[in-house]
């Protein structure tokens, strides 16, 4: 017997040392990150914002269900990993929103880390304080 074909789509988003696997199905916009809600996983307005970007642009706010597992980094690098993540998975649903999504830059992955300490110095770029005398 084969499976029943779901509307369930699913996607991976990085950003920093974070990963999120992000899994939309329809639904009446109910989120669960880690098996908690968004507004408990995400106390700030400004991550909660960040991590629906993708659904507000494409209006799908409140018409998909969003299931999250993320890990690594710290609660910006997640944020923007969902954030993603929920683009790439609304892509694999319609692939029509491809320029809307690119306009927006929420396809794009940010590459950027954070720069190594080099010897010599107290940071990365940071140099000691220069004494003439």
């Amino acid at each position: 017997m084969a499976p029943e074909p779901t509307d369930k789509h699913q996607a991976v988003g990085r950003r920093k040392s974070s990963t999120a696997r992000v899994v939309i199905t329809p639904g009446r916009g109910v989120w669960s990150i880690n098996g908690r809600p968004l507004k408990d996983y995400f106390p700030r307005v400004f991550h909660r914002k960040r991590a629906e970007e993708s659904l507000r642009v494409t209006d799908y706010y409140g018409l998909v269900d969003v299931t999250v597992r993320v890990s690594g980094g710290g609660m910006t690098g997640q944020a923007d990993a969902i954030r993603l993540g929920l683009a790439r998975a609304i892509l694999a649903r319609d692939e029509q929103l491809r320029p809307l999504l690119r306009q927006h830059g929420l396809l794009t992955r940010d590459a950027r880390r954070v720069e190594r300490k080099k010897p010599g110095r107290p940071k990365a770029r940071k140099r000691f304080q220069f004494s003439k005398r």
